[in-house]
């Protein structure tokens, strides 16, 4: 299987939700899922912000340990063969 769509890169976690907050390269849709590298789902995209050119994308998350997808690159749930 390869993977989806690359949402983005997590920048951090969330003080206020527990998000994990995506530098977006695209503009995700609310309610997505969202995948890891390995297919393993992650989350949903919870919200996007930030200007047009270069969004932002909240994801929910329910992962033990959401830290260690701190740098790493999420992807669409819809997966292609």
């Amino acid at each position: 299987m390869k993977k989806g769509n690359r949402i983005g890169t997590v920048m951090h976690i969330s003080k206020s939700s527990g998000n994990l907050i995506l530098e977006s390269g695209r503009n995700a849709k609310i309610g997505e899922t969202v995948t890891d590298s390995k297919g393993k789902r992650v989350g949903v995209v919870f919200d996007v912000f930030g200007p047009v050119e270069s969004p932002y994308a909240s994801v929910r998350t329910r992962v033990k340990n959401p830290e260690r997808l701190i740098g790493a690159e999420l992807f669409s749930g819809q997966m292609r063969r």
